[in-house]
Protein backbone atom coordinates (compact mmCIF):
# COMPACT_ATOMS: atom_id res chain seq x y z
CA UNK A 1 0.00 0.00 0.00
CA UNK A 2 0.89 3.81 -0.48
CA UNK A 3 -0.65 6.95 -0.12
CA UNK A 4 -0.25 10.57 -0.72
CA UNK A 5 -1.76 13.70 0.88
CA UNK A 6 -2.91 16.29 -1.94
CA UNK A 7 -2.55 20.25 -1.66
CA UNK A 8 -2.62 23.39 -3.31
CA UNK A 9 0.12 25.45 -4.01
CA UNK A 10 -0.85 27.20 -0.93
CA UNK A 11 -0.09 24.54 0.78
CA UNK A 12 -3.85 23.66 1.66
CA UNK A 13 -4.80 20.08 1.67
CA UNK A 14 -7.31 19.03 -0.75
CA UNK A 15 -7.22 15.71 -0.50
CA UNK A 16 -5.78 12.10 -0.54
CA UNK A 17 -5.08 8.87 -2.75
CA UNK A 18 -4.55 5.80 -2.11
CA UNK A 19 -2.47 3.23 -4.20
CA UNK A 20 -2.43 -0.66 -3.98
CA UNK A 21 -0.89 -3.21 -6.04
CA UNK A 22 -3.82 -5.53 -7.95
CA UNK A 23 -3.08 -8.48 -10.35
CA UNK A 24 -3.65 -5.80 -13.30
CA UNK A 25 -1.94 -2.92 -11.89
CA UNK A 26 -2.32 -0.29 -9.31
CA UNK A 27 -5.40 0.25 -7.99
CA UNK A 28 -6.42 4.02 -7.36
CA UNK A 29 -8.48 5.23 -4.49
CA UNK A 30 -9.03 9.12 -4.01
CA UNK A 31 -11.14 11.84 -2.33
CA UNK A 32 -10.44 16.00 -3.63
CA UNK A 33 -12.34 19.09 -2.52
CA UNK A 34 -12.04 22.71 -2.68
CA UNK A 35 -10.55 22.40 -6.29
CA UNK A 36 -13.79 24.06 -7.57
CA UNK A 37 -16.58 23.55 -10.31
CA UNK A 38 -14.95 22.13 -13.63
CA UNK A 39 -12.84 19.11 -14.81
CA UNK A 40 -9.11 18.57 -14.12
CA UNK A 41 -6.39 16.33 -15.56
CA UNK A 42 -4.77 13.84 -12.61
CA UNK A 43 -1.62 12.07 -13.44
CA UNK A 44 1.24 10.26 -12.17
CA UNK A 45 4.27 12.32 -12.30
CA UNK A 46 8.02 10.90 -12.47
CA UNK A 47 9.30 12.34 -9.38
CA UNK A 48 8.02 12.51 -6.00
CA UNK A 49 8.47 15.83 -4.44
CA UNK A 50 6.06 18.55 -4.46
CA UNK A 51 7.28 21.76 -4.46
CA UNK A 52 4.70 24.64 -5.61
CA UNK A 53 4.78 25.17 -8.26
CA UNK A 54 5.10 22.00 -8.29
CA UNK A 55 7.39 20.96 -11.38
CA UNK A 56 9.76 19.23 -9.47
CA UNK A 57 7.12 16.40 -9.61
CA UNK A 58 8.90 16.18 -13.33
CA UNK A 59 7.15 15.01 -16.50
CA UNK A 60 4.49 11.92 -16.26
CA UNK A 61 5.63 8.91 -15.23
CA UNK A 62 6.84 7.31 -18.45
CA UNK A 63 9.05 4.36 -18.08
CA UNK A 64 8.18 2.89 -21.63
CA UNK A 65 8.88 6.58 -23.21
CA UNK A 66 5.61 6.59 -24.91
CA UNK A 67 4.11 9.84 -25.52
CA UNK A 68 0.84 11.07 -23.99
CA UNK A 69 -2.60 10.81 -24.13
CA UNK A 70 -5.17 7.58 -24.61
CA UNK A 71 -6.02 9.23 -28.18
CA UNK A 72 -2.16 9.40 -29.52
CA UNK A 73 -1.21 6.45 -31.45
CA UNK A 74 2.25 6.76 -29.47
CA UNK A 75 0.77 6.83 -26.18
CA UNK A 76 -0.44 6.78 -23.19
CA UNK A 77 2.69 7.37 -20.94
CA UNK A 78 2.10 4.59 -17.70
CA UNK A 79 0.97 7.79 -15.60
CA UNK A 80 -1.63 9.20 -17.54
CA UNK A 81 -5.39 9.17 -15.94
CA UNK A 82 -9.12 10.06 -17.23
CA UNK A 83 -10.14 13.48 -16.12
CA UNK A 84 -11.73 14.19 -12.68
CA UNK A 85 -15.02 16.16 -12.55
CA UNK A 86 -15.28 18.33 -9.89
CA UNK A 87 -18.30 19.60 -8.15
CA UNK A 88 -18.61 24.07 -7.15
CA UNK A 89 -18.90 22.53 -3.85
CA UNK A 90 -17.82 19.35 -1.43
CA UNK A 91 -16.15 16.83 -2.09
CA UNK A 92 -15.39 14.14 -5.18
CA UNK A 93 -14.48 10.69 -5.00
CA UNK A 94 -12.83 8.71 -7.75
CA UNK A 95 -11.55 5.29 -8.44
CA UNK A 96 -8.72 4.08 -11.28
CA UNK A 97 -7.06 1.23 -12.16
CA UNK A 98 -3.55 1.84 -13.58
CA UNK A 99 -2.26 -0.89 -15.85
CA UNK A 100 1.36 -2.25 -16.04
CA UNK A 101 2.26 -0.11 -13.13
CA UNK A 102 3.19 -1.59 -9.18
CA UNK A 103 4.33 0.03 -6.59
CA UNK A 104 7.35 -2.09 -5.97
CA UNK A 105 8.84 -4.14 -9.33
CA UNK A 106 8.31 -3.59 -12.61
CA UNK A 107 7.50 -0.13 -13.64
CA UNK A 108 7.21 0.75 -9.66
CA UNK A 109 6.40 3.79 -8.47
CA UNK A 110 8.12 3.33 -5.07
CA UNK A 111 11.72 3.55 -6.89
CA UNK A 112 14.53 5.82 -6.39
CA UNK A 113 13.11 8.82 -6.47
CA UNK A 114 9.79 8.10 -5.92
CA UNK A 115 6.50 9.38 -7.51
CA UNK A 116 4.15 11.83 -7.32
CA UNK A 117 0.45 12.76 -7.95
CA UNK A 118 -0.84 15.82 -9.66
CA UNK A 119 -4.28 17.69 -10.67
CA UNK A 120 -3.87 20.59 -13.14
CA UNK A 121 -5.87 23.39 -13.48
CA UNK A 122 -7.68 22.42 -17.23
CA UNK A 123 -8.53 18.94 -18.50
CA UNK A 124 -6.33 16.91 -20.43
CA UNK A 125 -7.50 16.54 -24.33
CA UNK A 126 -5.97 13.12 -24.06
CA UNK A 127 -3.81 13.63 -27.37
CA UNK A 128 -1.79 16.68 -27.46
CA UNK A 129 2.50 15.41 -25.78
CA UNK A 130 3.66 15.86 -23.52
CA UNK A 131 0.49 16.92 -20.91
CA UNK A 132 -2.64 17.30 -22.73
CA UNK A 133 -2.92 20.94 -22.66
CA UNK A 134 -3.95 20.04 -19.05
CA UNK A 135 -2.56 23.68 -17.84
CA UNK A 136 -0.74 24.48 -14.43
CA UNK A 137 -0.32 21.88 -12.08
CA UNK A 138 -2.86 23.26 -9.07
CA UNK A 139 -2.19 20.06 -6.50
CA UNK A 140 0.42 17.57 -5.75
CA UNK A 141 0.82 14.62 -3.15
CA UNK A 142 4.18 12.47 -3.30
CA UNK A 143 2.76 9.21 -3.37
CA UNK A 144 4.25 7.03 -0.19
CA UNK A 145 5.12 3.78 1.16
CA UNK A 146 2.25 2.88 4.12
Amino acid sequence: MASATLHDASGRRVGTVTFADSYSGVMIRGTVSDLGLGTHAIHIHAIGKCEAPFTTAGGHFNPLTRQHGYLNPRGPHLGDLPNLTTPAAGSLTFEFLLPGVTLKGTNALLDGDGAAVVIHASKDDYLTDPAGNAGARAACGVITAR
